[in-house]
């Protein structure tokens, strides 16, 4: 379905959001009020969707978040049911350090943890809650001292964009490979805290002088809205051509497919993942992100 509107005929990765449910609130999460509800994918469902998603569009690899992907009960048989079809599994989680037996039954399955931090300790912990920060730094240790690759992702706020630089300093010496920056944007919890924003962009500039400036080895890829350069319009290449392959689409617990994450959490989307039929449905409206043009979001090396 996606391709006869489309013209996709292969998504690399699959974003799962597994349930809403999480231990954690965090000032800016894009689920809001939805932390609370119950609506989560069952492990057949899980290997549906991604059984189709292989057949249907070459499906490489699968993010599992939240939520909280390792509250999830059934974590470790979905992820092993992934990686037996051949799919590269990655976890993104904030990293409790509560969550470490799990983590550790899902080292044959999992190639990439990524743990969100928002800041140093100060400002991660503002963010998100008291002690996170700490507990996120030991579960990256203690994945790397089980051998799986760590990464970490950042949105990028008025609070901790003077933080980016030193973070990555200290992620480096943690034995942390990549550092993902992602805009912030206005959905959500974020709606409360409009003192999150980066009203002046001119603070990106800085950060990206920064960034060339501090030598360092661990890879840096931000969000392209973060810099001066325009992001390419929804499902097109430049110049208004149809891409043949996307790099992500994201799926909520309710089944909305986004293409854009600046989609997600707006109710912009225009593709539904049917669980009982097992297949996608096309629901345009004036509103989703085909109509509206919304653009795909390209990661990019600093």
């Amino acid at each position: 379905m996606i391709h006869d509107v489309t013209g996709v005929s292969r998504i690399r990765m699959l974003y799962v959001q597994l349930m809403y449910r999480c231990n954690f609130a965090c000032q800016h999460c894009f689920h809001g009020e939805l932390l609370k509800a119950p609506d989560r994918y069952t492990p057949s469902q899980v290997a549906e969707m991604l059984r189709y998603f292989r057949t249907h569009y070459d499906l490489q690899a699968v993010t599992f978040l939240g939520g909280e992907p390792l509250l999830y009960p059934a974590i470790t048989s979905v992820c092993r049911d992934a990686a037996s079809h051949g799919i590269g599994v990655e976890i993104c989680t904030n990293g409790h350090y509560g969550f470490r037996s799990r983590l550790r039954a899902l080292v044959p399955y999992v190639s990439k943890l990524r743990v969100s931090v928002e800041g140093l300790a100060a400002t991660n912990d503002h963010i998100r809650r008291p002690g996170s920060f700490r507990s996120a730094t030991q579960t990256l240790s203690l994945a790397r001292q089980l051998g799986i690759r760590v990464g970490v992702t950042m949105t990028v706020t008025a609070l901790n964009v003077e933080e980016v630089v030193p973070l990555a300093q200290r992620l480096e010496v943690l034995g942390v490979t990549e550092l993902k920056l992602h805009c912030l944007r206005p959905v959500g919890n974020a709606l409360r805290h409009p003192e999150l924003m980066v009203a002046d962009e001119a603070q990106y500039e800085r950060l990206h002088e920064a960034l060339a400036a501090a030598g360092l080895t661990i890879e840096i890829r931000y969000d392209a809205d973060l810099a001066p350069h325009p992001s390419s319009a929804a499902c097109t290449e430049p110049g208004g051509q149809p891409i043949e392959e996307l790099e992500r689409i994201e799926v909520d617990p309710r089944g909305a497919l986004t293409m854009s994450c600046k989609a997600v959490g707006r109710h912009a989307h225009a593709f539904r993942w049917d669980s009982s039929a097992r297949t996608i449905r096309y629901e345009p409206h004036d509103g989703d992100e085909i109509h509206q043009q919304i653009p795909d979001v390209v990661y990019r090396p600093a």
